[in-house]
């Protein structure tokens, strides 16, 4: 199995990347990196506080600035946030050290998995299907043209999804 590169789950939130993180995680044992998680740290706030008293902007260059030190840490699973594909810049640094899956679902899906959520600051206010998939077909080539490997993560289990991609990382050896 290939441990000499990160594996960076990309997709919507919702889709299931913190799931299969922690699965790839279990099965691979290497890291694993929640990049929310690690800024809301790094900050000592929030993701919510954080996009509302910094903006969407700043936090992104947070994102990036987090992509760049874990090109330089040792090779972990890395549940990305679900806007890290927006930068060009996330996506290079992303594909230089690593390998990047898509993990994709329908927005009723999505919907189901983030409806009784608030710590979702891009849909406070909007957590509806119709902006959710419309958001989604915002970033859809986004995601499809970072990713090495799609998974549909669409009614089926954590084992299945994580089988799919070790599969799929154990080709790249």
């Amino acid at each position: 199995m290939r441990a000499d590169k990160n594996i960076f789950l990309i997709g919507f939130m919702g889709a299931g990347k913190s799931t299969a993180a922690r699965a790839l995680q279990r099965r691979l044992q290497l890291p694993l990196v929640e990049m929310d998680a690690r800024i809301a740290a790094e900050q000592g706030m929030a993701i919510t506080d954080i996009f509302e008293r910094f903006g969407e902007a700043h936090f992104r260059e947070l994102e990036s600035a987090l992509l760049q030190t874990l090109g330089r840490e040792a090779p972990s699973i890395v549940s990305c946030g679900g806007g890290v594909v927006v930068s060009a810049h996330n996506v290079e640094e992303m594909k230089r050290n690593g390998m990047v899956v898509y993990l994709k679902a329908e927005p009723e899906t999505i919907y189901e998995r983030v409806k009784d959520s608030s710590e979702r600051p891009i849909l406070n206010g909007n957590m509806n299907v119709a902006y959710i998939a419309g958001l989604m077909e915002k970033r859809r080539s986004l995601y499809e043209s970072a990713a090495s490997f799609t998974v549909v993560t669409d009614g089926r289990t954590e084992d299945e999804i994580c089988g799919e991609i070790i599969r799929f990382v154990g080709r790249q050896d």
